[in-house]
């Protein structure tokens, strides 16, 4: 049978992300971000207003699909934005999903653990977040500052951050197991494009909000952070929910790349609408 259009248009989108998207852990062995370029752009079609385009087609198939998605019922959905600061998760809400229907997706921007989470173990509050049936969850940050803050700061042990590892893959594959579809998503961007949109924050009035200056305490530390993301990717990328890493200078190709892989997982889970209701066949509403 002859291959489809959109087969055809597939094909090299799934061979620029096998790239980016990690393989299942099986050593545990960190990976080096000093070997992901984060200015590539591997889903540009060389074109920024041709891409521009393909992001709002995008958003369009996505809401198409969100709908089916939450009648279905079927599956439930977590989308995990993880990056340092600047990397773009607030951009890859407004841009990718913004055009879905507020009644099927939520958001959490994840900040330090209250008095009340510390209270209780470090994953409790993240599952009390997690998407019900034909919900979509987008996480703002997520679990993964429990072995990323804790680990620069040296608050944890080395054994204790294996032990959160093994524990964070446990839970995921739990969740996995119990219909939800992970995607996670490193925004990788360079030491010199944070340093251009904290210049931006700082010249901007109305950007200060965004600012605070623990982000330049965090920037000294960018050296200890890139080796602590190393590290997780190497230890938490598993078959039931490994990690793509998306080369985020651009933010434009953020959002086709995220999109695109967003809109070809929803394709590939055969979404339906429920069955015909029989009692409805033929009723005439007066």
């Amino acid at each position: 049978m002859p291959s489809s259009r959109a087969d055809e248009e597939a094909r090299p989108l799934a061979r620029a992300l096998a790239d980016w998207r990690l393989p299942a852990t099986k050593t545990g062995k960190p990976r080096a971000l000093a070997d992901f370029d984060p200015a590539a752009k591997p889903f540009s079609s060389g074109s920024k207003a041709q891409d521009k385009e393909a992001v709002d087609a995008l958003a369009v198939e996505l809401d198409a699909l969100q709908d089916i998605f939450f009648a279905d019922k079927r599956f439930k959905l977590l989308v995990v934005l993880q990056g340092t600061d600047t990397a773009g998760k607030d951009g890859t809400v407004r841009g990718v999903f913004a055009r879905m229907s507020p009644l099927g997706v939520r958001t959490v921007g994840w900040k330090a653990p209250t008095e009340a989470e510390r209270a209780h173990d470090y994953l409790w509050r993240i599952h009390r977040e997690m998407p019900g049936a034909g919900e979509v969850m987008v996480f703002n940050r997520s679990h993964y500052e429990d072995v990323l803050v804790p680990v620069v700061n040296g608050w944890i042990t080395p054994e204790q951050t294996q032990q959160r590892y093994r524990q964070i893959n446990d839970f995921e594959r739990l969740l996995s197991e119990t219909g939800t579809v992970i995607l996670k998503f490193l925004l990788h961007i360079s030491f010199e494009e944070q340093r251009k949109r904290l210049q931006e924050r700082v010249d901007d009035p109305t950007k200060h909000w965004k600012f605070s200056l623990d982000d330049l305490s965090a920037r000294k530390q960018w050296p200890d952070y890139q080796k602590a993301y190393g590290a997780l990717l190497g230890a938490t990328s598993t078959e039931w929910a490994p990690w793509t890493i998306v080369p985020s200078d651009s933010k434009t190709h953020r959002n086709l790349m995220i999109a695109s892989v967003l809109r070809d997982t929803l394709q590939g889970l055969g979404l339906r609408y429920p069955d015909p209701n029989p009692q409805l066949k033929g009723l005439k509403v007066e």
